[in-house]
């Protein structure tokens, strides 16, 4: 396999179609499509398919790519070894919600960073997941436990919910979560109350719902990390809920036994634990 090669897959893959990719490396169209070519038939398969006027990599494909990004990710890791003498070095992309990413990773960043200059974390925050089989991060950090996938998978903690009401009258209107959420424990505690049928302010970021809040109108449950600037408003009722939230950590397999991945894992875990996350 000719690396230029692999690396037109991932292009076509990223822009939808040969002539985006070749715009991207700077080779012509037809050139992108004889490369292609030449690489489904050395491996019998096909990698993408046209599906309404962009190509959309097939299984075959994806399975593919997964490789291509652990060569692309150990490629830039070698141009690092230089940089490395001083301590561990890698570059490593973190998915985790913006409250997270907020709340618990962001305050405890400095140190990690100081102590290791070989270091760079990229925080990816957004309030779906992250492709784990695209390689789009290489840590994740999510609220609810993936059924299946190839990566490995530990338990960070749980962490406590609660319900947040006026504190002299009853709410206006409810915060709640979008319907895809619907399974999640804050969306289920707010119809075992019999409050979902008045959540008028719906939306799936917990900074967003604590701001409402502060209005003393409105009620919500949400976790402890996105509320716990809100305890000692005397405006607000808050309520510990018996229920609570695992936090999973998600860590590309390749990554297991990467002594600067090591380091980030445990990282993550003193994050954690520094915020009170209990781990039972």
């Amino acid at each position: 396999m000719n690396w230029d090669d692999l690396r037109i897959i991932a292009a076509v893959r990223d822009s939808g179609s040969y002539a985006g990719a070749g715009k991207r490396l700077r080779i012509d169209e037809t050139t992108v499509g004889r490369r292609l070519a030449r690489i489904e038939a050395a491996l019998g398969v096909r990698l993408f398919e046209a599906v309404d006027g962009v190509r959309r990599p097939t299984a075959a494909c994806e399975t593919v790519l997964a490789h291509v990004e652990a060569m692309a990710q150990h490629a830039a890791d070698i141009t690092r070894i230089g940089a490395a003498q001083a301590g561990v070095s890698g570059r490593f992309r973190i998915a985790a919600t913006p409250a997270v990413a907020e709340t618990i990773l962001a305050p405890r960043l400095s140190p990690i960073l100081t102590a290791h200059p070989g270091l760079r974390l990229q925080l990816l925050t957004a309030s779906h997941n992250v492709s784990f089989s695209r390689w789009q991060a290489d840590f994740a950090i999510r609220l609810r436990k993936p059924e299946k996938g190839d990566f490995t998978i530990t338990r960070l903690g749980s962490l406590s919910l609660y319900l947040i009401e006026p504190a002299g009258a009853a709410p206006s209107f409810v915060c709640g979560y979008p319907d895809e959420l619907d399974s999640i424990p804050e969306q289920q505690a707010l119809k075992q109350r019999k409050l979902i049928e008045a959540a008028r302010c719906v939306t799936d970021n917990v900074r967003v719902m604590s701001e409402v809040l502060r209005s003393g109108q409105a009620a919500a449950v949400l976790p402890e990390h996105a509320c716990r600037d809100l305890f000692d408003d005397a405006s607000l009722r808050v309520t510990q809920l018996p229920r609570r939230r695992d936090v999973w950590l998600l860590v590309q397999t390749h990554l297991k036994r990467d002594p600067a991945a090591r380091v980030v894992i445990d990282w993550l875990r003193d994050c954690f634990a520094d915020h009170g996350f209990r781990d039972q």
